[in-house]
């Protein structure tokens, strides 16, 4: 029984093809994809903080701190 390799061949061959194709198809569809590892520039831009604020925000969050520090000390008084 002769078997025909010039048939099996163009038959894989064929195969191959299709294959190939589906995965340029896909290869093709990751590089059109957003990078999602790059982070995105922001198109909202921040307004410079004039010195007044900045003072402003600061006496506040000394103000803050002062108040978690105290806060922190009295449970460790209390805890002891």
């Amino acid at each position: 029984m002769p078997v025909n390799v010039t048939a099996i061949l163009r038959t894989a061959l064929h195969q191959l093809e299709t294959e190939r194709h589906r995965v340029d198809r896909q290869m093709g569809a990751l590089r059109a994809a957003p990078d999602s590892s790059v982070p995105q520039k922001s198109s909202r831009r921040r307004r410079p903080m004039s010195a007044a604020a900045r003072r402003a925000l600061s006496r506040r969050m000394k103000a803050y701190w002062a108040k978690r520090k105290a806060e922190k000390s009295k449970a460790a008084k209390k805890a002891s």
